[in-house]
């Protein structure tokens, strides 16, 4: 149903849900902190999560930390268990002791490649670096202590206006 001026759904608030996995220093989890706020949306755990319940959402974002050059096993677990969509909008983010645009598209390539498996549409990823103290970091202070800072808060901000603004979803 049109209305003059535009699309029908120009006007309906858009419905968001970010899927979450945050833990150590809880870095991803100040980065979608940012994306609440813009999107006026909900966070969870792929734990709390019903596959089939995300159909209810317009937009999707799945985050964690990269482990071992990917997701947390448990978004991946959960992207395994999603029913087939029809073109649901979805988003990528995480953050990583390294980050840079090849790094980026590699660590998000498990996870993308499940849920354009599952007829989800990628319309853009984001990535920044994280304080990491795994492994032999530990005895060292860790990498990349303070982050994701102010900057990558603010980066993060801008990533997800641009979403909200070009109406991707």
């Amino acid at each position: 149903m049109e209305k003059p001026g535009g699309n029908f759904n120009d006007s309906m608030p858009m419905k968001s849900i970010l899927v979450l996995y945050s833990y150590h220093h809880h870095n991803t989890e100040k980065i979608a902190n940012v994306f609440v706020k813009v999107l006026d949306a909900e966070i969870k755990t792929p734990q709390q999560i019903k596959p089939e319940k995300l159909q209810e959402y317009d937009l999707v974002g799945f985050g964690s930390g990269i482990y071992s050059a990917k997701h947390h096993e448990s978004l991946l677990e959960l992207a395994d268990k999603l029913p087939q969509v029809n073109n649901k909008k979805a988003f990528l983010f995480s953050t990583s002791g390294i980050t840079g645009k090849s790094k980026s598209a590699k660590d998000h390539s498990m996870l993308r490649e499940k849920l354009l498996s599952k007829g989800y549409t990628i319309v853009d990823e984001f990535q920044c670096k994280g304080f990491n103290t795994n492994s032999f970091l530990k005895l060292f202070g860790g990498m990349n202590k303070g982050r994701p800072n102010v900057k990558d808060l603010k980066n993060a901000e801008e990533f997800v206006n641009k979403l909200k603004r070009t109406k991707v979803y």
